[in-house]
């Protein structure tokens, strides 16, 4: 059985490109346009994986990964999170969002500056589940 990740990218472009090689590597991708639509299809699907885009106009990445690292049904689902936002910058927003809240959020299974390199997004796909 194929595994299943939910891609969760405002990009049409992007969508398609991450879509389209998750495909013909053996994957299945389902796809969502931002983070409301995103968490409505994870509790649907508790897909193997999801690769998040951080800056969605709206219900957000950041906001959507919270969500999901908050939410005990969905919490051990690993998140590649993709922007075209820097690590260091994310990591440090994320370090100052954890000060004003009760429970910590934890840092993303991996991270990926925008635009990806293919083989890098497959290799990391399979490195997280197979």
């Amino acid at each position: 059985m194929k595994k299943t990740v939910l891609i969760v990218e405002d990009e049409l472009d992007m969508r398609i490109f991450i879509s389209t090689l998750l495909e013909t590597s053996g994957y299945r991708p389902i796809m969502t346009r931002d983070g409301r639509e995103g968490i409505i299809k994870a509790r649907e699907i508790h897909p193997d994986l999801i690769i998040l885009d951080v800056m969605m106009p709206g219900e957000g990445g950041v906001q959507m990964y919270r969500h999901l690292k908050t939410d005990e049904s969905l919490m051990d689902i690993p998140v590649i999170l993709l922007s075209g936002v820097a690590q260091k910058t994310f990591s440090h927003y994320l370090k100052m969002l954890n000060t004003r809240i009760e429970a910590s959020i934890p840092e993303p299974a991996a991270y990926m500056e925008k635009p990806p390199e293919a083989e890098d997004l497959i290799k990391l796909t399979e490195r997280l589940i197979g």
